[in-house]
């Protein structure tokens, strides 16, 4: 008398390392991986136009940074980042895309292919930046604000004359502080809109 062979079992197989009645401890790369993930924030859009003045102040700083770091690193001259960059929105925004791309690529969580696409798009941002730099007028020691194009029934803005750059450090963060201000005015205005009007109140 022949006995069948008992059939393989099914599902997935049984993982001891997890369960906590089986003695076994997980492996340290698990545990690590594990603290990483919890630890990791993922990268968002940073939508300038709406920021709040906190979180403003958070972005300029964690952006200057960055951008501080990335000309040193790769040697990029005044004709790809100028000194000015932030007063120009779409060296701004540029930037900025450029940025959280770079935050996500090199995600501790990221496919470990994602740094070579950086780098390519890194190269592509390049040749915009330049673009952009030469339309804005602004220099590595002088700066001047993007002329606009004035539209059929829109008032002609006037050019403005270029100005000298003599700190880049100390005129960024009073451009930050001004900025920040005027987001915070503006949050108080609309808070106080929803408010009773002072002569209507008992």
């Amino acid at each position: 008398m022949s006995s069948e062979p008992p059939e393989p079992p099914t599902g997935p197989p049984y993982d001891w390392a997890s369960d906590p009645d089986s003695g076994l401890e997980p492996e340290p790369d698990e545990i690590t991986a594990q603290a990483a993930g919890d630890e990791t924030d993922v990268p968002h859009p940073v939508n300038w136009r709406s920021l709040t003045a906190e979180d403003a102040e958070y972005e300029w700083l964690s952006l200057n940074e960055w951008v501080d770091w990335l000309r040193h690193e790769f040697g990029l001259p005044a004709s790809v980042i100028p000194p000015y960059w932030h007063r120009h929105p779409e060296l701004l925004w540029e930037l900025s895309a450029l940025h959280l791309h770079w935050l996500g690529a090199y995600d501790p969580a990221q496919h470990a292919s994602a740094p070579i696409g950086w780098m390519s798009d890194f190269h592509a941002a390049q040749v915009r930046l330049r673009e952009w730099v030469a339309l804005s007028g602004t220099r590595l020691d002088r700066d001047r604000p993007t002329r606009q194009t004035t539209w059929p029934g829109e008032d002609a803005q006037p050019a403005e004359a270029e100005r000298p750059i003599i700190n880049r450090d100390e005129e960024f963060v009073a451009f930050v502080i001004g900025d920040v201000n005027r987001r915070a005015e503006a949050e108080a205005r609309f808070l106080h809109r929803g408010e009773p009007d002072p002569e209507d109140r008992p």
